[in-house]
């Protein structure tokens, strides 16, 4: 699987880490839903990281349709309330 995460590039994941990543994704959700500013930060650095440590970076002359896009560390709650779709930002 290909994730983007904005403003940084590509990462080439294995889909055996998509379980991982969906739990951090429900509990981003259940922390924006509930307002939790805080909360949203440190999970959003999490799933981040756990994208940038498992996954292996496209080189700059490489680019893939990418199956999953993910805000940008700096993105603000209501930012990335605007990308969620019923699901969270990783579909189930």
């Amino acid at each position: 699987m290909i994730v983007r995460i904005m403003g940084e590039g590509q990462v080439r994941l294995d889909d055996s880490h998509f379980a991982e990543l969906n739990e951090l994704d429900d509990e981003l959700l259940v922390e924006m839903e509930g307002g939790d500013e805080e909360g949203f930060r440190r999970t959003l650095a999490t799933l981040l990281d756990a994208v940038r440590r498992l996954g292996a970076p496209l080189g700059a002359d490489e680019l893939e349709p990418s199956d999953l896009i993910l805000p940008a560390p700096d993105a603000s709650l209501d930012e990335v309330r605007t990308m969620l779709g019923e699901n969270g930002l990783i579909p189930d």
